[in-house]
Protein backbone atom coordinates (compact mmCIF):
# COMPACT_ATOMS: atom_id res chain seq x y z
CA UNK A 1 0.00 0.00 0.00
CA UNK A 2 1.09 3.16 -0.85
CA UNK A 3 0.92 7.29 -0.18
CA UNK A 4 -0.89 7.65 -2.76
CA UNK A 5 -3.44 4.80 -2.38
CA UNK A 6 -4.17 6.22 1.04
CA UNK A 7 -4.72 9.60 -0.37
CA UNK A 8 -6.66 8.41 -2.86
CA UNK A 9 -8.86 6.33 -0.65
CA UNK A 10 -9.41 8.83 1.94
CA UNK A 11 -10.15 11.70 -0.49
CA UNK A 12 -12.60 9.39 -2.31
CA UNK A 13 -14.98 9.38 1.03
CA UNK A 14 -15.82 12.74 0.79
CA UNK A 15 -18.26 14.05 -1.48
CA UNK A 16 -17.82 16.19 -4.74
CA UNK A 17 -17.27 19.78 -4.54
CA UNK A 18 -18.90 21.42 -7.33
CA UNK A 19 -17.08 24.54 -6.28
CA UNK A 20 -13.37 23.72 -6.37
CA UNK A 21 -14.09 21.01 -8.35
CA UNK A 22 -14.63 23.67 -11.04
CA UNK A 23 -11.43 25.35 -10.01
CA UNK A 24 -9.75 22.10 -11.38
CA UNK A 25 -11.55 22.18 -14.46
CA UNK A 26 -10.46 25.55 -15.08
CA UNK A 27 -6.77 25.09 -14.44
CA UNK A 28 -6.90 21.85 -17.02
CA UNK A 29 -8.99 23.80 -19.44
CA UNK A 30 -6.38 26.01 -19.41
CA UNK A 31 -4.05 23.37 -20.04
CA UNK A 32 -1.47 23.89 -16.52
CA UNK A 33 -0.64 21.49 -14.53
CA UNK A 34 -2.41 21.40 -11.47
CA UNK A 35 -0.28 22.46 -8.42
CA UNK A 36 -3.12 23.59 -6.26
CA UNK A 37 -2.55 22.32 -2.53
CA UNK A 38 -4.07 18.62 -2.03
CA UNK A 39 -7.58 18.09 -1.32
CA UNK A 40 -7.62 17.00 2.02
CA UNK A 41 -5.00 19.84 2.84
CA UNK A 42 -7.76 22.23 1.39
CA UNK A 43 -9.54 21.26 4.15
CA UNK A 44 -7.45 21.60 6.95
CA UNK A 45 -7.06 25.36 5.45
CA UNK A 46 -10.74 25.76 5.70
CA UNK A 47 -10.99 23.80 9.50
CA UNK A 48 -7.81 25.33 10.89
CA UNK A 49 -9.38 28.96 10.12
CA UNK A 50 -12.76 27.93 11.44
CA UNK A 51 -10.92 26.87 14.80
CA UNK A 52 -9.27 29.88 15.32
CA UNK A 53 -11.87 32.22 14.47
CA UNK A 54 -9.60 34.27 11.62
CA UNK A 55 -11.05 36.51 9.89
CA UNK A 56 -7.87 38.08 8.02
CA UNK A 57 -5.44 35.64 6.24
CA UNK A 58 -2.62 36.21 3.88
CA UNK A 59 -1.52 33.40 1.02
CA UNK A 60 1.46 34.00 -0.63
CA UNK A 61 1.07 32.17 -4.12
CA UNK A 62 -2.72 32.96 -5.30
CA UNK A 63 -2.64 30.36 -9.07
CA UNK A 64 -5.95 29.16 -10.03
CA UNK A 65 -7.50 30.31 -6.53
CA UNK A 66 -7.87 26.90 -4.89
CA UNK A 67 -6.37 27.46 -1.53
CA UNK A 68 -7.73 31.22 -1.88
CA UNK A 69 -11.44 29.37 -1.62
CA UNK A 70 -10.50 27.10 1.48
CA UNK A 71 -8.93 29.88 3.55
CA UNK A 72 -12.14 32.45 2.60
CA UNK A 73 -14.43 29.56 3.62
CA UNK A 74 -13.08 29.48 7.11
CA UNK A 75 -12.80 32.91 7.61
CA UNK A 76 -15.67 34.94 9.82
CA UNK A 77 -15.68 38.72 10.88
CA UNK A 78 -14.59 40.67 8.56
CA UNK A 79 -13.28 37.59 6.44
CA UNK A 80 -10.42 39.52 4.35
CA UNK A 81 -7.38 37.74 2.22
CA UNK A 82 -4.73 39.17 1.05
CA UNK A 83 -2.91 37.12 -1.91
CA UNK A 84 0.32 37.71 -3.15
CA UNK A 85 0.95 36.20 -6.82
CA UNK A 86 3.77 37.22 -8.90
CA UNK A 87 1.96 37.16 -12.45
CA UNK A 88 -0.69 39.50 -13.41
CA UNK A 89 -2.68 36.77 -15.23
CA UNK A 90 -2.72 33.90 -12.38
CA UNK A 91 -3.95 36.78 -9.98
CA UNK A 92 -6.44 37.58 -12.63
CA UNK A 93 -7.46 33.47 -13.17
CA UNK A 94 -7.75 33.09 -9.43
CA UNK A 95 -9.83 36.39 -9.10
CA UNK A 96 -12.55 35.23 -11.74
CA UNK A 97 -12.89 31.48 -9.98
CA UNK A 98 -13.32 33.30 -6.66
CA UNK A 99 -16.14 35.93 -7.78
CA UNK A 100 -17.67 32.83 -9.33
CA UNK A 101 -17.72 31.08 -6.12
CA UNK A 102 -19.50 33.91 -4.48
CA UNK A 103 -15.96 35.36 -2.47
CA UNK A 104 -14.88 37.69 -5.20
CA UNK A 105 -15.33 40.80 -2.96
CA UNK A 106 -13.52 39.26 -0.03
CA UNK A 107 -9.68 39.27 -1.74
CA UNK A 108 -7.56 41.64 -2.48
CA UNK A 109 -4.59 40.56 -4.87
CA UNK A 110 -1.20 42.17 -4.70
CA UNK A 111 0.67 41.40 -7.97
CA UNK A 112 5.00 41.53 -8.24
CA UNK A 113 7.70 40.10 -5.97
CA UNK A 114 6.21 38.78 -2.78
CA UNK A 115 9.03 39.81 -0.94
CA UNK A 116 8.17 43.25 -1.99
CA UNK A 117 4.73 43.10 -1.22
CA UNK A 118 5.27 41.87 2.24
CA UNK A 119 7.88 44.84 3.18
CA UNK A 120 5.06 47.04 1.99
CA UNK A 121 2.33 44.92 4.27
CA UNK A 122 4.71 45.34 7.06
CA UNK A 123 4.77 49.44 6.14
CA UNK A 124 1.07 49.44 5.77
CA UNK A 125 1.07 48.27 9.81
CA UNK A 126 -1.04 45.11 8.61
CA UNK A 127 -1.55 41.39 10.94
CA UNK A 128 -3.04 38.24 9.93
CA UNK A 129 -4.59 35.41 11.84
CA UNK A 130 -3.59 33.11 9.27
CA UNK A 131 -0.89 32.21 6.55
CA UNK A 132 -0.90 30.07 3.86
CA UNK A 133 3.00 29.59 1.89
CA UNK A 134 3.16 28.18 -1.53
CA UNK A 135 4.95 30.02 -3.74
CA UNK A 136 8.91 30.44 -4.34
CA UNK A 137 11.17 28.12 -3.08
CA UNK A 138 13.90 29.98 -2.63
CA UNK A 139 12.24 32.55 -0.26
CA UNK A 140 10.54 30.12 2.07
CA UNK A 141 13.10 31.39 4.75
CA UNK A 142 12.10 34.68 4.31
CA UNK A 143 8.38 34.57 3.80
CA UNK A 144 8.68 33.07 7.61
CA UNK A 145 10.14 36.12 8.76
CA UNK A 146 7.74 37.95 7.35
CA UNK A 147 4.91 36.08 8.77
CA UNK A 148 6.02 36.22 12.06
CA UNK A 149 6.18 39.82 12.05
CA UNK A 150 3.08 40.49 10.82
CA UNK A 151 1.21 38.09 13.38
CA UNK A 152 -1.71 38.42 15.46
CA UNK A 153 -0.92 36.72 18.92
CA UNK A 154 -1.62 33.09 18.07
CA UNK A 155 -1.83 33.43 13.95
CA UNK A 156 -1.47 30.18 12.16
CA UNK A 157 1.50 30.09 9.29
CA UNK A 158 0.88 26.57 6.98
CA UNK A 159 3.40 25.98 4.41
CA UNK A 160 3.40 23.54 1.45
CA UNK A 161 5.59 21.23 -0.44
CA UNK A 162 8.34 20.47 2.16
CA UNK A 163 9.56 17.41 0.22
CA UNK A 164 9.70 19.13 -3.33
CA UNK A 165 8.96 15.58 -4.84
CA UNK A 166 11.57 13.67 -3.11
CA UNK A 167 13.88 16.44 -3.61
CA UNK A 168 14.86 17.46 0.13
CA UNK A 169 15.69 14.33 1.00
CA UNK A 170 18.28 13.70 -2.08
CA UNK A 171 21.45 14.74 -0.90
CA UNK A 172 22.67 14.92 -4.40
CA UNK A 173 20.52 17.70 -4.86
CA UNK A 174 22.03 21.26 -4.05
CA UNK A 175 20.19 23.62 -6.09
CA UNK A 176 18.64 27.21 -3.98
CA UNK A 177 15.06 26.00 -3.73
CA UNK A 178 16.27 22.74 -2.35
CA UNK A 179 18.43 24.20 -0.03
CA UNK A 180 16.15 27.38 1.04
CA UNK A 181 13.59 24.20 1.88
CA UNK A 182 16.52 22.46 4.10
CA UNK A 183 16.59 25.51 5.61
CA UNK A 184 13.04 26.63 6.11
CA UNK A 185 12.40 23.11 7.49
CA UNK A 186 14.77 23.68 10.29
CA UNK A 187 13.66 26.97 11.32
CA UNK A 188 10.15 25.34 11.42
CA UNK A 189 11.26 22.68 13.87
CA UNK A 190 14.26 25.11 15.56
CA UNK A 191 12.60 28.63 15.55
CA UNK A 192 11.84 29.34 20.06
CA UNK A 193 8.98 31.38 18.86
CA UNK A 194 6.80 29.10 17.15
CA UNK A 195 4.83 25.70 18.10
CA UNK A 196 5.08 23.37 15.38
CA UNK A 197 4.56 20.21 13.23
CA UNK A 198 5.24 18.59 10.01
CA UNK A 199 2.94 16.53 8.26
CA UNK A 200 4.05 13.69 5.45
CA UNK A 201 1.54 13.22 2.78
CA UNK A 202 0.81 15.27 -0.42
CA UNK A 203 4.73 16.48 -0.32
CA UNK A 204 4.87 17.73 3.34
CA UNK A 205 3.17 20.57 5.01
CA UNK A 206 4.30 22.22 7.59
CA UNK A 207 1.88 23.69 10.72
CA UNK A 208 2.80 26.37 13.10
CA UNK A 209 1.44 29.10 15.59
CA UNK A 210 3.25 31.67 16.57
CA UNK A 211 3.71 32.05 20.42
Amino acid sequence: MTMEQVESYLDGLYPPDPELDAIKRSIAERGLRDISVGDSYGRLLTMLARMIGASRALEIGAFGGYSGLCLLRGLSGEKKLISLELREEYAAFAHQNLKQAGMGDHIEYRVGAAIDSLAVLEQEGQAFDLFFIDADKENYPQYLEYAIRLSNPGAIIIADNLMLRGRTLNLEKQGPAVLAMRRFNELVAQDQRLDSTMLSSYDGLAIMRVK
